[in-house]
């Protein structure tokens, strides 16, 4: 629970971010020549600095800063309303609202659940196994949905588990041995830290990447292939996923438990609750797998199948998001999968956060700015190793402390103007950015898996501080190795 006095303090600076932003708007758009860079660049950098200001100090809640260019741009005559909402509705958007979709259905009929607790009676029960079964069961259903729904979904599981260890009901984690301790700790940061590094094997694993992918289509009309990603992010999210297990049950929280007594009793009765796999779990399994098929082999189906490039990955996910609505559910006459009033849990926020950003970036684009911070900082620079960590670092440091979607949408398009500075594929530079966007392991606020598993109260500050610093410095080396390597090889 947040204290008074850090509500204050919160309060504080959302009011100061707020006031902040509407000074420098105000600022840059009287004090700077229009003409200074390119037409109407004083007008984009003010709207810029105002989101900016907004969406890092969240003043503002960031899909209401994100309507603020449909307003301003067309009132400033940067964009006509028309130009200005197109980005609304990119193609991207509605590659994630179908992946919403998708997962919205896996939610309702407990499909996601079933998959995590057979995921885990697999593993064993001594410490280190529920451990590795907890981080196996989270990353692999954060690949395909929200990292913060699977960390909500997860965190009770591991609660139950951990609640085995207490000799009486109202036992605090304090009083437990520091075995046990160590234990309660390692499933909750893994849980948390897992439910973000799945979605790094998946274009549509986690926002920043779908970020990526639109910006990548509206500055270069050139579409991320679903499989070429996965062979980069699959083996990012298994060496990540496995510094992650030896890092925290190895080194910082060693638990040394042999068997937590009941951990498999628990996962079987939890199973005999769900019952066996229902008719609507089936179809909605189904329609998930034939999904993943079309995305994975999209390349192949276009070329081989139909001749010409019938299936891309928004018509794919919108299809499978669809046939939720259309399929029928066993359940009752005249019912689907998902019914329309489910949609009032989709993430319509996101979708709002992801048409803004985009819209900046078009006009950052335009006005020249981006070019411009790309020239100057490519003019002193070469593709190199170097380089890469440099951006590798200053996007982890700033992911700590700001939301990973937002620092995507203003990041990447700079480091595109450096790739065209440079003279070399976007991608090599933006996609190390992109997956180091979400390496943000040392504070709660970092990511929201962080915030939901340190509200357990199993977690201290100071222990997630240490083991995050750790396994920052871990995933840069490793982010840096697959870059120069894997990514160079794939799209070099």
């Amino acid at each position: 629970m947040t204290s008074p006095t850090a509500k204050a303090k919160l309060l504080t600076v959302k009011n100061l971010g707020f006031y902040t932003g509407i000074l420098l708007f105000l600022l840059i758009l009287f004090f700077i020549p229009d003409n200074i860079i390119g037409k109407n660049a004083n007008r984009v950098l003010a709207v810029a600095a105002l989101m900016i200001t907004w969406w890092v100090t969240e003043a503002v809640q960031m899909p209401v800063t994100a309507l603020l260019p449909l307003i301003l741009f067309p009132f400033l005559d940067v964009m006509s309303p028309r130009e200005a909402a197109s980005a609304y509705a990119d193609p991207v958007i509605f590659l994630f609202m179908g992946g919403f979709l998708i997962a919205l259905a896996l939610e309702k009929h407990k499909l996601h659940e079933r998959i995590a607790l057979n995921l885990i009676a697999v593993t064993g029960t001594s410490g280190n196994q529920v451990i590795l079964g907890f981080m196996i069961a989270t990353a692999g259903i954060s690949m395909w949905i929200s990292n913060t729904a699977t960390a909500m979904m997860m965190m009770p599981i591991a609660m139950a588990v951990i609640n085995l260890l207490k000799t009486h009901p109202g036992q605090r984690p304090d009083e437990f041995s520091k075995p046990e301790r160590n234990f309660a700790l390692g499933v909750m940061l893994t849980v948390g830290y897992a439910a973000t590094l799945g979605g790094l094997a998946t274009p549509i694993g986690t926002p920043p990447n779908v970020v990526f992918k639109g910006l990548l289509n509206n500055f270069y009309h050139q579409e991320l292939n679903f499989a070429k990603w996965m062979i980069v992010g699959v083996p990012v999210m298994i060496l990540l996923l496995s510094s992650t297990y030896l890092i925290i049950t190895r080194i910082m929280f060693p638990n040394n438990i042999a068997h937590i007594q009941g951990s498999r009793e628990l996962i079987r009765r939890r199973l005999q609750e769900i019952g066996s796999m229902r008719p609507p779990e089936k179809r909605v399994l189904g329609i998930f797998f034939l999904t993943s098929i079309c995305w994975i082999f999209q390349q192949y189906f276009n070329h081989e199948i139909f001749g010409k490039d019938v299936l891309n990955d928004t018509n794919i996910a919108m299809s499978g998001g669809l046939l939720m609505f259309l399929v029928p559910s066993p359940t009752g006459p005249g019912q689907a999968l998902l019914h329309w009033s489910d949609t009032k849990n989709l993430a319509w926020g996101i979708l709002i956060l992801f048409g803004g950003g985009l819209c900046l970036a078009k006009s950052l684009e335009s006005a020249g700015i981006i070019q411009l911070v790309g020239n100057a900082i490519a003019e002193k620079s070469v593709y190199s190793a170097g380089l890469v960590l440099l951006l590798i670092l200053a996007t982890v440091i700033l992911s700590e402390f700001m939301s990973n979607v937002a620092l995507v949408q203003i990041f990447v398009p700079v480091i595109f103007g450096i790739s065209d500075g440079l003279q070399i594929n976007p991608i090599l530079l933006a996609m190390p950015v992109t997956l180091a966007a979400s390496i943000g392991f040392m504070f709660p606020i970092a990511t929201p898996p962080n915030a939901i598993v340190f509200a357990s109260g199993y977690i201290r500050m100071k222990d997630m501080i240490c083991a995050g610093l750790l396994l920052d410095i871990v995933s840069m080396i490793i982010l840096l190795a697959v870059s120069v390597t894997l990514v160079k090889w794939v799209y070099g």
